[in-house]
């Protein structure tokens, strides 16, 4: 039980009055679980300046937002995500973590880890907010993390602390702590809760994207050729006009029937409009669109097919990967880390995170040359074992593959200049060469 002040009453009072609205409409029609996605789905649609309704449904048939969104979904939900323990200055896998499992495989019956964070971030990315129902046993451990549908949760804050109203599918709407809700925002203005690029920044972008698709296809559904007209030299009544339109219309312009040859009665001659697609700006203006979704989800737009004009990303994958990491999927993985730290972890001792290793490997020729570097030699110290490098080349360990390569002093000639893993220096009669992986 909460301690209920007159913001939380004045917030149950609305969510009184939205279920007994939901009551009403269910009592007057038999409604399906998807016919109330579709009510709830009526306070989402946003008009744009171009008058096309925008809702996630129909942003996503715009395709730079589903290849934005499944680039930068499916990116950070493919990264495994582990919970570590810190050791001193050693940091270890703790596979025996009751999270570890949760957050890297299951984290409710009901979907894996993957499809968990894709939710995640489809929700962060579209509607500004995810939230996620922690669902603990007495003792506080946390059981499961069940997605919660962004539009049907409303955050409060009373007395310093965040409450989350949320309204279930059956109409029934309960008061959670923060403690039981895994928040992660978006960009907001107060933290608090993040704004719904969909109703904020993509409105107009999403919109102008849709009315240019349906342009488009209406475009293209006429041969690409706008309407003409015909004209006579002698005058025409009303209905002699009508009759030869509808003539004209249902021979000349229905698409089963578009190349049948012309018949234009005596005195009346066809004139074209001529206007191309260039003409109508529709090229210029569905590129415009896509650079411009692509800015706003921080992507390049060469990632998400649009190569028209040179990037200066570079030119292998190694570099573009780091510019997304950098500029765009490291804030959304520090925002998911910190918050699956708070409040599902909260230890010192451990920790959630996500292993970014796996974007940042480059081609074979620019890691093996890096693996040179950090083994050492020619009198340069090494930092890596051959053991170390296996490993990250999920190769297994071979013997004598722990000693870490020393450069070899004037006064110490009799050294191999091989510094083993505990920090001892080995020394023969005569040098041996460091060995080979």
């Amino acid at each position: 039980m909460w301690p209920f002040k007159s913001k939380t009453a004045h917030l149950e009072q609305q969510l009184q009055a939205t279920q007994a609205q939901l009551a009403d409409i269910q009592n007057a029609v038999t409604v399906t679980s998807g016919d109330v996605e579709s009510m709830m789905d009526m306070f989402q649609v946003s008009g744009s300046a171009s008058g096309e309704p925008v809702t996630r449904d129909s942003a996503m048939k715009v395709s730079t937002v589903y290849a934005c969104v499944r680039l930068l979904s499916g990116t950070i939900a493919s990264l495994p995500g582990h919970v570590y323990e810190r050791n001193g200055q050693n940091k270890d896998l703790a596979k025996n973590h009751p999270a570890q499992k949760l957050l890297h495989d299951e984290p409710n019956a009901m979907i894996t880890s993957v499809v968990f964070w894709e939710c995640v971030l489809n929700h962060m990315l579209l509607d500004g907010n995810h939230y996620s129902l922690i669902r603990r046993n007495r003792n506080g451990q946390v059981l499961e993390l069940i997605p919660l549908a962004p539009w049907r949760v409303e955050p409060d804050d009373v007395n310093g602390r965040l409450q989350y109203a949320v309204v279930f599918d059956d109409g029934s709407y309960q008061v959670f702590d923060q403690d039981d809700i895994l928040h992660i925002p978006n960009i907001g203005w107060n933290g608090k809760k993040g704004l719904s690029a969909l109703r904020s920044v993509m409105l107009n972008s999403v919109g102008g994207a849709l009315a240019a698709d349906r342009y488009s296809a209406s475009f293209f559904a006429n041969d690409a050729t706008p309407r003409g007209y015909i004209r006579f030299d002698q005058p025409l009544k009303e209905s002699q006009a009508e009759v030869i339109r509808k003539y004209w219309f249902d021979h000349h312009q229905n698409p089963d029937k578009r190349h049948l040859p012309a018949f234009i009665p005596q005195g009346g001659e066809f004139k074209e409009i001529t206007m191309s697609a260039e003409d109508a700006q529709l090229l210029q203006t569905r590129s415009f669109q896509v650079a411009d979704i692509a800015r706003i989800f921080g992507v390049p737009p060469h990632l998400v097919g649009h190569i028209e004009k040179s990037t200066s990303w570079g030119s292998g994958i190694e570099q573009q990967n780091l510019g997304l990491l950098i500029y765009t999927v490291r804030v959304l993985l520090y925002k998911i880390e910190q918050e699956v730290n708070r409040k599902v972890i909260r230890s010192d001792r451990y920790f959630f995170r996500f292993n970014i290793d796996g974007l940042l490997r480059g081609d074979i020729k620019t890691r093996y040359e890096a693996y040179k570097t950090a083994l050492g030699g020619n009198q340069m110290p090494g930092f890596f074992t051959i053991n170390e490098v296996r490993e990250l080349e999920d190769m297994a360990p071979v013997d004598g593959g722990d000693v870490l390569y020393k450069p070899v002093t004037a006064g110490d000639s009799s050294s191999t200049g091989q510094t083993s893993s505990d920090g001892t220096t080995e020394t023969e009669p005569t040098p041996a060469p460091r060995p080979t992986w």
